[in-house]
């Protein structure tokens, strides 16, 4: 911008020029006869006041645009600081990046335990339902074995009470030829009254062995 379209070089030379009009009045009014001594001490201040002036219109646009500066808003000055103090101090970014990292590997330890966890209670799972198929098995078992012996009970039964009822002779043949542990199990089972006839039959040697037999069962039994 020109000095000549510059509100504030305009205003300075209006002031030179009024100092200087003043002045020459001060000092046309000097070459009179009677001079007042008060008169001469208002010069001084006119001197200043042309210096003033003069220091402004040297100044030029750069002084003014200075001073335009100086009374410019403080927060100017504030909004154009430095952007590295906006920026977090490199041991405080390094802090920060540490707790990230560590927050990371929490959490994927946590997923892993969390994994972990489901794997476990399928496996909980997977177990007791084994044992409860183990507990089924073995319950069956239980019942057919139950029912085996049940059987085999009937079984003897039956056949017993067949000895029983066949005649003393042809008995005692059939026991001839069984061992005579096998023999004895049937003969203890008979009732008494049966089984006499048929061991009266039998020949000496076999029926002794079938006594023995019967009587060693019971001998290791407690009597009191």
């Amino acid at each position: 911008m020109s000095r000549g379209s510059d509100p504030a070089g305009a205003a300075g030379r209006a002031a030179i020029s009024a100092a200087r009009l003043a002045a020459a009045r001060h000092i046309a009014a000097g070459t009179r006869p009677r001079r007042r001594a008060g008169r001469s001490r208002g010069v001084l201040p006119v001197i200043a006041g042309l210096l003033l002036a003069s220091a402004l219109v040297r100044l030029g646009d750069d002084g003014w645009q200075a001073l335009a500066v100086g009374a410019a808003d403080p927060t100017d000055a504030d909004s154009a600081a430095d952007p590295a103090l906006c920026e977090a101090p490199p041991d405080t970014a390094g802090l920060i990046a540490a707790f990230q990292t560590r927050e990371a590997r929490l959490q994927q330890r946590e997923a892993q335990i969390t994994d972990r966890m489901q794997a476990l209670r399928l496996a909980e799972a997977e177990i007791g339902d084994k044992l409860t198929a183990l507990q089924a098995a073995q319950e069956r078992l239980e019942s057919t074995l139950a029912l085996s012996e049940t059987a085999a009970e009937d079984d003897l039964a039956r056949l017993t009470a067949v000895y029983e009822n066949m005649r003393p002779e042809d008995a005692a043949t059939l026991f001839g030829q069984m061992a005579p542990d096998f023999a004895a199990g049937f003969i203890g089972r008979m009732r008494p009254e049966a089984a006499a006839p048929v061991l009266s039959q039998l020949e000496p040697e076999i029926a002794y062995s079938i006594s023995a037999i019967m009587a060693g069962r019971n001998a290791g039994a407690p009597t009191q």
